[in-house]
């Protein structure tokens, strides 16, 4: 084997060269260097004209201009002091793991919360959640113990659960049933009947592994995508979407029984409002049976679903607790991987929930991995069936499709966002290959259509490594409309349902972003919920209107920029010590006034 000859460094230059030599190079206060740096940071300047939050940053209010800096002491002291590599040593190391700003997010999780920039984002008013599956909405802490509270609730299986590989793998479903079955085999053991039902309080207590605490430990695992899932790169995609699709199996058995649906809803709209969320669109896939309180018999149809969401959402905003939240409305969700005659009977269902609850349908879209479902090319005779079927009954169910969420380029898959442009989408759930298209972001952005970007959904399920590779910011830098959304929270490992997390992200991960490029981001969801049904002009120029217009929107979002400057105002009495004196600013805000 030929041996390779390192190359010696250079001969070192002798003192008295060395001196003559750098005489010859110019100091950074030489005017060439001078001018040099004022074009670069010009350049940089003119750049940043183009972002989608500039137009906010502008409009900045002494008191936010105050906040921002002060925040952007905190990231950059927090930056060399929490993560860095120094702090490593707890990590384990058959993960590779290494403490460093902008890790993968299941690794960083008990270290951000800690941090007082947590503090800071989960205080901030953070407008309205755009893009949030119901099923994955509500913690497991709560779920589980509401669902073991519940009397008559069952566990049954088709198979034993007796095998590492059952525990793992094996489909459970849970049900209600008048009478309780304390009878048979132990569902634990290689004995057990297929799909005999087991007392779930009896099952639990029989639990191989620790009982209840061992029961809740593997149910949890059964529903999220772990720690270990989450950085498993090197499995691809699919992978990680069949376990994703799994837990939606398992949750659907578990949410729709009316006793714990009305108390799951409770619980999702005290957690959104409490992390400064007014208002969710939430989007929902109807192909799971929904029972009655003490039914064993699924609904015919969705009506008493609806009837019980609506009781709970006006209960809720009736209390002294809630009297602040503005709402939620549902983009109905079809599944894509169906065929014409099931994605039909769906869009049937949708108009005539519509009918009787107008106030609660506000969109529709299809959803499942994108990568292998029909892509929307090959739904168009359905879409443009719905369309038609909508106009003539008089009712507006506008597009909000799911698109881009791919790594694809130039597959059919990637091409859904063209479709979904085409098709009059107002909004893009996810649009994580849109930024490959530079044609399509002129018309998203002519079309005042806003990107719903989930970067936490994004990596975990392996689209990117970390927030540090998302392509967020080459679509702000572009001057496209975007918002934070969480997505499937639950399965995902945040451990609530608000939007701290994403945003925590965001402002930890990307230099340009800020404390002023969340805030617009926030605005933006604002400005582009579903508050009433609208037709495409009347969205469009209400979008553009923004606070000047007259209707609901502009009253929302006067209401976000009062409570921007109150956060912003908080965060200086907070953590502004070593800032300007809450004085001056508001002087320098007077004399802004009198000028």
């Amino acid at each position: 084997m030929a041996q390779v000859k390192e190359l010696p460094w250079p001969t070192a230059m002798p003192d008295e060269d060395w001196a003559e030599v750098s005489q010859d190079i110019p100091s950074v206060d030489e005017p060439l260097i001078k001018k040099y740096l004022k074009g670069q940071a010009s350049l940089i300047e003119q750049e940043k004209k183009q972002r989608s939050d500039h137009a906010f940053r502008t409009a900045l209010s002494p008191v936010a201009k105050e906040a921002c800096a002060i925040v952007d002491r905190i990231r950059t002291e927090e930056m060399e002091s929490t993560w860095t590599a120094k702090f490593s040593s707890h990590l384990s190391l058959e993960t590779g793991a290494n403490i460093y700003p902008g890790m993968m997010f299941n690794l960083a999780k008990d270290r951000m919360e800690k941090t007082r920039l947590w503090q800071i984002v989960r205080k901030m008013p953070k407008g309205a959640l755009l893009h949030a599956h119901m099923d994955a909405m509500v913690d497991y802490d709560f779920l589980f113990e509401t669902l073991l509270a519940e009397k008559g609730m069952h566990i049954h299986c088709g198979t034993p659960i007796a095998t590492s590989y059952q525990l793992e793998a094996a489909q459970i479903s849970f049900r209600f049933l008048k009478t309780e079955h304390v009878d048979g085999k132990s569902i634990w053991t290689s004995d057990y009947v297929p799909n005999t039902p087991i007392l779930l309080t009896r099952a639990v207590e029989e639990f191989p592994n620790g009982g209840k605490p061992g029961f809740l430990t593997w149910l949890k695992d059964r529903l999220t995508i772990t720690n270990q899932e989450s950085i498993e790169h090197h499995h691809g995609v699919d992978a990680v979407w069949r376990k994703f699709q799994d837990v939606f199996g398992i949750l659907r058995h578990i949410i729709w029984y009316e006793p714990i649906f009305r108390k799951f809803i409770r619980r999702m709209l005290q957690s959104l409002l409490a992390d400064g969320v007014k208002w969710v669109d939430l989007r929902l896939a109807f192909a799971f049976s929904y029972f009655k309180a003490g039914s064993e018999v699924p609904e015919e149809s969705y009506d008493h679903f609806f009837k019980v969401f609506d009781e709970e959402l006006k209960d809720f905003k009736a209390t002294e607790e809630g009297k602040e939240f503005w709402g939620a409305r549902f983009i109905w969700t079809g599944l894509r991987a169906l065929d014409t005659r099931m994605i039909v009977q769906d869009m049937d269902a949708c108009i005539a929930i519509k009918l009787t609850y107008p106030h609660l349908i506000s969109g529709y879209d299809l959803v499942g991995q994108e990568d292998t479902g029909r892509p929307l090319k090959d739904i168009l005779p359905e879409l443009f069936w719905f369309r038609k079927q909508c106009a003539q009954e008089g009712v507006e169910i506008p597009f909000f499709f799911h698109a881009g969420e791919t790594l694809g380029d130039g597959t059919l898959i990637d091409q859904n966002l063209f479709d979904a442009v085409l098709l009059g989408t107002r909004r893009i759930g996810h649009g994580f290959s849109l930024f490959k298209h530079p044609l399509l972001i002129d018309m998203v952005k002519e079309r005042k259509i806003l990107v719903e970007s989930c970067p936490i959904s994004n990596e975990v399920l392996r689209l990117c490594a970390s927030v540090l590779s998302h392509p967020l910011p080459a679509l702000l830098s572009r001057g496209v409309a975007c918002s934070l959304s969480n997505d499937d929270p639950a399965i995902l490992g945040q451990g609530t349902n608000g939007t701290t997390h994403d945003f925590w992200q965001a402002l930890q991960g990307w230099d340009n972003l800020g404390l002023a490029g969340l805030g617009s981001l926030a605005e933006n969801s604002v400005r582009w919920a579903i508050f009433e049904d609208q037709n495409a002009a009347d969205w469009v120029k209400d979008i553009k209107d923004a606070t000047l217009g007259s209707g609901v929107r502009a009253e929302k979002m006067k209401q976000w920029s009062i409570e921007w400057e109150k956060f912003c105002l908080w965060v200086i009495t907070e953590f502004g010590d070593d800032g300007k004196s809450l004085g001056v600013i508001m002087r320098e805000t007077k004399l802004d006034a009198q000028d």
